[in-house]
């Protein structure tokens, strides 16, 4: 059988990957993406880079494939969610620099939102809250500042995410591209009416963005256009024609490859931020305080029989989670390589009373606080580098233990065990804790590959690879599950000092300089 192609535009690096007709992943290329901080608070990104690099994994993976024999049926897409990209679609030159969704750059105007009242209305609408974190603030800032090359009238200026940059690239770019996003990543914009799945004319108002600058939203499942490639020699054999038939962002794309397809299953991808979502059924939840709202996907025409194919997602997320391992590399040379963090850490038996808040780039869910910063307490003499491990692999999952507490309270059906991906999910000591906080069992895949193997199923599904939601659920495998050993009380004493450590983290920046946060 023919394979189908991923590609995964992340935060910081873009995959192209393979994959059987088993649903398994068998072979990847990598690039690593540069990121750029201009300005304490502010995260940056090249998009012409991004889409070098796809072209790049793409060259790579297609030339293999192509000296196996091999064809491709499908090509899905996956993508870091909120990153803004703005472009003149004319040319596809952009027109500034990628604002990815760690940027702090549009605190002030959040704040000055709020105050005026918008954030009832924003929050009935798009099931989000006011935070720099999501793209309409970053379109806000841009439009304000007077800081695009094009005027905001000019029918080619192009406010999207980093799908629908990718997407009218892949498809041709102004020969003929499909410039389109699906309701998953359109959900996480602060423009996009989640219950009637439509751009909101009100919300363009609110936040000066004009709808004509922004992508046609499809449903997440369903051919977007055919890959434009045949400049890619060998690889372009493969590749060129190709349908692409599958967007989703990629927190949800995680959702969809750990076969979470039945409400109040929950999954937890640890990469450079930590994000919790739990399927929600068919029905858009009321937004509970503390997280989000997202639609999980849109199955369109390729939705089961009988069965809604649109799914809802409450969602938490954690800025800053591999991001932390990273500062303990780079930043202060505690290990010179992500991988050691956990040996390092399983070598003492606790953190020695070190608790780490890694809120350096403000807090997430379910605190929402741009003002906090990170924190270290609890140190001693005897506290050293093994215990500040320790505290980091220990805050990612108090991190997530408080997203999962917020679900259960929200979620109108009952959480089930919790499904693991990401990077760190390798660490054993991380899910151990996981399962310890959480009180559910933690599984880890045989693949951890998730994001991009639920970009693949979703496009595979659409063009006939896989024939049901229910096939591709049997096809899902633990490698190992985690089940909680310590007794509740030492559980809830541990995390009963987190949250005093995060208390004392907040409003931290509250009153610096706006250009600081």
């Amino acid at each position: 059988m023919a394979r189908v192609v991923a590609i995964d535009a992340g935060t910081t690096g873009v995959r192209a990957l393979a994959v059987d007709e088993q649903a398994r992943v068998t072979d990847v290329a990598y690039r690593e993406l540069t990121q750029r901080f201009p300005r304490p608070g502010w995260v940056e990104q090249d998009p012409l880079e991004i889409w070098d690099l796809v072209r790049a994994t793409l060259a790579e993976l297609g030339e293999r494939l192509a000296a196996a024999g091999e064809t491709v049926a499908a090509i899905g897409i996956t993508n870091q969610r909120e990153t803004l990209i703005v472009f003149d679609r004319a040319s596809s030159r952009p027109l500034h620099a990628a604002i990815v969704w760690q940027d702090r750059r549009s605190a002030g105007l959040c704040a000055e939102l709020e105050a005026a009242g918008h954030l009832p209305s924003v929050r009935a609408a798009t099931g989000l809250v006011l935070d720099p974190y999501f793209s309409a603030t970053k379109a806000a800032w841009l439009v304000r500042g007077g800081e695009l090359r094009l005027a905001v009238g000019d029918p080619a200026l192009s406010f999207c995410t980093v799908d629908a940059w990718v997407l009218w690239n892949l498809t041709g770019g102004p020969r003929g591209g499909t410039y389109a996003t699906d309701p998953s990543n359109a959900s996480r914009t602060l423009l996009f009416d989640t219950a009637t799945l439509s751009w909101s004319p009100e919300l363009c108002d609110l936040f000066g963005v004009p709808l004509h600058t922004l992508p046609e939203v499809r449903p997440s499942a369903g051919r977007f256009g055919t890959a434009a490639l045949g400049e890619l020699g060998a690889a372009g054999a493969v590749l060129d024609g190709v349908p692409v038939s599958g967007v989703l962002g990629d927190q949800q794309a995680a959702l969809f490859g750990q076969a979470c397809f039945e409400p109040g299953m929950v999954k937890v991808t640890y990469g450079t931020g930590s994000f919790a979502l739990v399927n929600a059924g068919p029905d858009r939840p009321p937004a509970p305080e503390g997280l989000l709202v997202s639609c999980a996907w849109d199955l369109g025409a390729h939705a089961p029989p009988g069965r809604p194919g649109v799914a809802y997602a409450l969602e938490g997320a954690a800025f800053v989670s591999g991001a932390a391992i990273q500062w303990l590399r780079d930043g202060l040379g505690i290990i010179e390589a992500a991988s050691d963090i956990g040996p390092l850490a399983a070598s003492v038996p606790d953190s020695g009373g070190v608790t780490f808040v890694p809120a350096l780039t403000g807090l997430g869910s379910p605190w929402w606080d741009p003002h906090a910063r990170g924190l270290v307490t609890g140190l001693t003499r005897g506290a050293g580098r093994a215990q500040l491990a320790r505290a980091c692999v220990e805050a990612m999952a108090f991190q997530v233990r408080d997203m999962t507490d917020a679900m259960a309270a929200a979620c109108p059906y009952p959480l089930s065990a919790l499904r693991a991906d990401g990077g760190a999910a390798a660490m054993d000591l991380l899910l151990e804790l996981q399962a310890e906080q959480s009180r559910m069992p933690v599984a880890r895949p045989a693949a951890l590959e998730s994001t991009a193997l639920g970009a693949a199923t979703l496009a595979g599904l659409a063009e006939g690879v896989w024939p049901s939601l229910e096939d591709l659920a049997a096809r899902w495998e633990a490698e190992a599950v985690f089940e909680a050993q310590l007794p509740p009380e030492l559980a809830e004493a541990s995390h009963a000092t987190w949250r005093r450590a995060v208390e004392k983290s907040m409003g931290w920046a509250a009153h610096a300089d706006p250009g600081e946060e």
